[in-house]
């Protein structure tokens, strides 16, 4: 994929646009980290992780089950590589199964 050359600024200010605010940094959760191949990683529990991993030249959203593997944590088969698409997708649906899964529990009760 062909990298978009930067357009040389014409404009006669040194200071730059007068609006633009200090870029806020992200608020990270406490069990978010990256791993030494500096993928970010967020830990599920029960050697459960989410991983942004890049992969044939394409970013996906990896949840996977690892194993120990003589003291290293090994991805295992268990687990689902989303697209971007898939990842929008399913992030607009988590309101909906939050909302059946409550549902659930009241009727069960």
């Amino acid at each position: 994929m062909p990298k978009k050359s930067k357009r040389a600024d014409t404009s006669d200010s040194d200071s730059g646009p007068e609006d633009r605010e200090p870029i806020k940094k992200k608020v990270k959760s406490d069990n978010s980290f990256r791993t030494e191949d500096s993928e970010p990683t967020w830990d599920l529990g029960k050697n459960r992780f989410v991983k942004i991993s890049d992969f044939k030249g394409k970013v996906y959203v990896n949840i996977r089950e690892f194993y120990n593997a003589d003291g290293d944590l090994r991805p295992g088969k268990k687990g689902i590589m989303l697209t971007g698409e898939q990842w929008q997708r399913f992030k607009a649906s988590v309101n909906e199964i939050d909302e059946e899964q409550f549902m659930s529990c009241i009727l069960n009760m």
